[in-house]
């Protein structure tokens, strides 16, 4: 610090921090094993895209066999190395085990998959002799690579690549097709715009690949040779491609797929601004281009056409409305139709994705009734009643997927049943079976992706109640219609033991509000696979019972806490909305 001279101004700027890179070292001459392994461990949390300093760490033979892009282990807090004692027979190398507590894997698709369990492999090391004397490497360990949470977090960052839902438009162009969101893992440092799009080429997961299809032509992948992508100046990425001899010809409509694809997909990618896509078949000519307007038309909307209101209940259980970007200083307006005018009291309430028509239970909670916002329409009876012997049971609140299907669980407990409406029409009632639900489970609460291809569920267990997210299948019955059908649960929040209220935050992301063991209450976005985001905290709220998100990011949350109604706007505090108010939701 100087203690004298004058004083002068120096301008400053703020500058986002920059995100912290690791560099890995070699193994040090004459390293013990024990330092061989800490640095091998080391340097599988560096950014280095192929493992090649990690590799030195290993015998030849062992460097050649390893595959690390095969599994990535995550655990709560790393690796823990031990000498296994005592030493193998002989004398001869020297054994490790790698211990901790897992959270998670990530497959050889890149897909995570949440694992809680406790995580055991071992590693041998051997003196082999190299050019600088005799050295310890590794001579035998697990595939793949292990790492802490924290170094995950920093490596890797989550991307949704997209497919088709395989009944949305059909192979001969039909001019609306439904993308889904299948979210993987790439390395942030390993040029994530290439990865992500060797990642859509290589096709759905295992999880959504019932569910979907891609326009790609199998065995689809980048022109040999090529081994990194990156935009023009006018933010247009030329993707060269290597296409198998059956699959040369490629419709003009089928390539626009194709396109689209990866369009989406590198837009939700944070450090990718792609606004054009051009594919090229390996001997350069152009197969075709697709801009992001043009794309926009190309697939089905992800988002209704018309701006997406807020929706609730008054003190009265009439379904009121305001404009999305309105103040919370303005009063609500009641909905015309039947819904609005109170003529049916409602505790709970799903408006269409298309704000045509809503779906309202009962203020008894033991009614379904469907009706349009058509000021001249009439109630009608009720698409189906619960038995349940208890108010607080009945019927879940109801939830549309963008087919313009109806969904409710019944909570009766005698009867515990999923059913979902077609069209939203009472003649077109059936019990969806939900696959590996446990026997005295029982869903209370239910949420449509925009898609209909995934569904949220809250699932009761005993004392827990715990995020699970389904994959929706659709068959043919034979008839005309359509058999329905849930399968693949999988945790969403494997951590939270009690789980009070989800919504549909885009693609791929949720938000919810539960509890861990011991906790208190927190709100949180989750994604579908059961992973966290990143840097996407929520102020806390006071008894939070419903939470409700529009597929619209710039759209403020909405929830139902013991100050009625409020909504939280970006970058803004909670905001009241209406004290009386209850059952906020968005289209959907």
């Amino acid at each position: 610090m100087p203690d004298s001279g004058g004083l002068e101004s120096v301008e400053a700027s703020q500058r986002p921090d920059s995100q912290v890179r690791v560099f890995a070292l070699p193994p040090r001459d004459g390293a013990s094993p024990s330092s061989v392994v800490d640095g091998f461990l080391e340097a599988l949390t560096s950014d280095d895209p192929s493992y090649a300093i990690a590799r030195k760490y290993l015998t030849p033979q062992a460097a050649k066999g390893w595959r690390p892009g095969h599994r990535t282990v995550v655990l709560a807090d790393g690796p823990s190395p031990r000498p296994e004692s005592p030493q193998n027979a002989g004398g001869e190398g020297r054994s490790f085990v790698l211990s901790g507590s897992q959270v998670a894997e990530v497959d050889q698709q890149q897909a995570y998959q949440p694992k809680a369990k406790r995580y055991e492999t071992n590693l041998h090391l051997s003196m082999i002799k190299t050019a600088k004397g005799n050295q310890w490497r590794i001579d035998s360990l697990p595939t793949g690579v292990v790492l802490g949470k924290n170094d995950f977090t920093r490596i890797y960052q989550s991307v949704n690549k997209y497919y088709y839902a395989v009944d949305s438009g059909s192979e001969d162009g039909a001019p609306q097709r439904q993308l889904v969101a299948d979210p993987v893992f790439v390395r942030q440092w390993t040029d994530p715009l290439t990865e992500t799009v060797k990642e859509v080429l290589a096709g759905p997961t295992r999880w959504l690949d019932r569910g979907v299809r891609t326009a790609f032509p199998t065995g689809a992948e980048l022109k040999d040779g090529v081994q990194s992508l990156a935009p023009d100046d006018a933010n247009k990425l030329t993707v060269p491609l290597k296409l198998k001899k059956d699959a040369d010809t490629v419709t003009m409509t089928k390539c626009k797929e194709m396109a689209a694809q990866l369009l989406f997909s590198l837009r939700d990618l944070s450090s990718s601004s792609v606004s054009e896509v051009a594919l090229k078949r390996p001997d350069g000519s152009l197969m075709c281009a697709l801009d992001k307007d043009d794309a926009d038309s190309f697939v089905a909307p992800r988002r209704s056409p018309v701006p997406d209101s807020q929706y609730f209940l008054d003190g009265k259980g009439r379904l009121v409305r305001m404009a999305g970007t309105s103040h919370s200083d303005k009063e609500p307006d009641r909905v015309q139709g039947p819904l609005g005018e109170g003529v049916q009291p409602l505790r709970s309430v799903a408006v269409s994705r298309d704000q045509e028509r809503a779906a309202g239970v009962s203020s008894d909670g033991r009614s379904l009734y469907v009706a349009s916002f058509v000021s001249s329409a009439s109630l009608g009876d009720a698409l189906v009643h619960s038995q349940a012997a208890d108010a607080k049971d009945g019927l879940s609140t109801p939830s549309w997927d963008g087919r313009g299907d109806l969904w409710v669980a019944d909570r009766d407990k005698k009867n515990p049943r999923l059913l979902a409406f077609g069209q939203g029409l009472g003649d077109r009632m059936q019990e969806v079976s939900v696959e590996g639900l446990a026997a005295d489970a029982r869903i209370e609460t239910v949420k449509m992706s925009a898609d209909g291809l995934r569904i949220a569920l809250l699932v009761k267990e005993k004392d827990t109640t715990t995020l699970r997210i389904g994959r929706v299948g659709r068959q043919s019955d034979g008839k005309g219609g359509v058999e329905l059908s849930v399968a693949d649960l999988r945790s969403a929040a494997p951590d939270m033991e009690d789980v009070t209220a989800v919504s549909w935050a885009g693609g791929s992301r949720l938000v919810v509000v539960g509890r861990e063991a011991g906790g208190l209450q927190q709100m949180r976005y989750v994604q579908s696979d059961g992973s966290t985001p990143t840097g996407q905290a929520l102020p806390g709220l006071t008894r939070v019972s419903e939470i409700s998100a529009s597929e619209d990011d710039r759209l403020p949350l909405l929830a139902h806490s013991d100050d009625g109604v409020v909504r939280l706007p970006s970058g803004a505090a909670w905001q009241s909305v209406l004290k009386d108010g209850t059952a906020p939701v968005y289209p959907g």
